[in-house]
């Protein structure tokens, strides 16, 4: 994190920070960058339709300056904006995966792992994701999730110490799958 000062006239105003991150790709599947293009252009279409929408019949109600139905529809109208916006970003820095040129011994992203709590015995299958493709209802966890981390560059059969925000937990690599 990089700090700057923002200053009119020589005169310190505001300190902004500047999160300066080069290589800010995110990885994703041909499945997970068609979903993400379908979300942007129904946002960009009928989203922001049935948001003007919104804005014109709460407008017809009165008075806007008491107007929480008008005050709520330019909230939500915002919010879209701000997802369409986020949406751009990712896609402009999406970078698709090659899984040809993913060694398979090794859990990368895309890799299915099974691993097994050791300290309770209980097993899970995820499969390591992007952020911008994770859905742990679906068993697709994040690479920058704490599970995740631990896992990436482990081989079958290693133990992999994982952080989280209840303390250290260990988990055994049962099976490697791409």
């Amino acid at each position: 994190m990089k700090y700057a000062k923002h200053s009119r006239s020589g005169v310190f105003s505001f300190l902004f920070l500047i999160r300066i991150d080069m290589a800010n790709y995110t990885y994703l599947t041909q499945e997970g960058l068609d979903k993400l293009h379908a979300e942007l252009e129904e946002l960009k279409t009928s989203g922001r339709q049935e948001a003007a929408k919104a804005i014109a019949e709460a407008r017809e109600k009165g008075d806007l300056s008491e107007n929480a139905e008008y005050d709520a529809a330019k909230n939500a109208q915002g919010m879209l904006e701000l997802r369409i916006n986020e949406l751009e970003k990712v896609l402009a820095n999406a970078r698709l995966i090659d899984t040809s040129q993913l060694d398979p011994t090794v859990v990368t992203l895309l890799s299915t792992v099974e691993i097994e709590n050791i300290k309770t015995g209980k097993t899970f299958t995820y499969t390591l994701v992007s952020e911008a493709e994770s859905d742990l209802k679906a068993g697709k966890i994040s690479g920058n999730s704490p599970i995740g981390q631990g896992l990436l560059g482990k081989k079958e059969g290693e133990i992999a110490t994982v952080t989280t925000p209840a303390g250290k937990m260990e988990f055994k690599i049962i099976k490697l799958s791409r």
